[in-house]
């Protein structure tokens, strides 16, 4: 049954082809380059390795890291899913526009949008001046490093949501309203259901994008040790410092942790999908 299954025709010719061509892809750019992490982090000691990856500072930055990742992620999974919504049911003035600047982080280099957040927040910026006065500071805190990564990991729940809702069928809303069922009711029990698949893909890849971001975030988070120094910052660090073994324990450490939370939130997804197709 297996084989046959394999062997059926498609479009592409050639299954013995594309199939090496595929596993030789990803051998050559995820597998190799991410098992030298554990060859390299295999040169150390276990206390050596204990010391590189559990010292205050370094447990410092993993908290700040993933902390802010999620909380930007949240942010933009709720905030995200009300532009989506904005931008595929409504008819408004200048739309195109404010279509393209979702898309603006894509094409943006990370520096460029560090420099400018930081411009704005910033004690003497049009924004973070009248922030200052209310007792907020955004600029050189973990808050600065939120902004930034919700600036760069909004697009990615837009972008993931916005067929989805496209694709949803006003009808079964307007069946639900003749049947007596209330707005919220709609949402929470047919909207938002069909959608959450792809609003969970979204969020997971914007924090994706979040975990490993370094450009935009080293400007506005003031790299403060202990206060504002997020893990990538560290992992450069250690390379400039020619330790190149702590280095990778450290990316290692990251890397095992990420790939955890996102399998664990694409089983979620997973579970979800299933759910919405019975």
């Amino acid at each position: 049954m297996f084989s046959e299954k394999i062997k059926k025709p498609s479009v592409i010719p050639g299954f013995g082809l594309t199939l090496g061509f595929t596993l030789l892809y990803l051998l050559l750019i995820v597998v190799i380059p991410l098992s030298g992490l554990f060859f390299k982090t295999a040169t150390l000691s276990w206390q050596q390795f204990v010391d590189a990856v559990a010292s205050p500072r370094v447990l410092a930055s993993y908290k700040l890291s993933f902390g802010a990742s999620f909380a930007a992620a949240a942010f933009n999974a709720v905030f995200g899913l009300i532009l989506c919504w904005v931008l595929v049911r409504y008819k408004l003035p200048g739309k195109k526009i404010i279509d393209a600047m979702v898309d603006l982080p894509f094409a943006m280099p990370t520096a460029v949008a560090g420099i400018a957040l930081t411009a704005v927040y910033s004690g003497q910026g049009f924004i973070g001046s009248h922030l200052e006065k209310l007792g907020i500071k955004v600029a050189f805190t973990p808050l600065g490093i939120i902004v930034a990564l919700i600036f760069i990991g909004i697009p990615f729940v837009v972008r993931t949501v916005e067929p989805v809702l496209m694709d949803l069928d006003r009808e079964i809303e307007e069946a639900a309203a003749s049947l007596g069922a209330t707005r919220l009711q709609t949402f929470t029990k047919i909207i938002f259901p069909n959608i959450f698949p792809a609003l969970l893909t979204g969020f997971a890849l914007a924090f994706a994008k979040a975990l490993g971001e370094y450009g935009s975030v080293i400007f506005i988070a003031g790299n403060l040790p202990m206060i504002s120094e997020i893990t990538p910052l560290l992992i450069v660090i250690k390379l400039e410092q020619y330790d190149y073994a702590g280095a990778t324990a450290i990316a290692l450490v990251m890397l095992l942790a990420s790939f955890t939370l996102l399998l664990t939130i694409s089983m979620i997804e997973r579970w979800s999908r299933k759910n919405v197709l019975a």
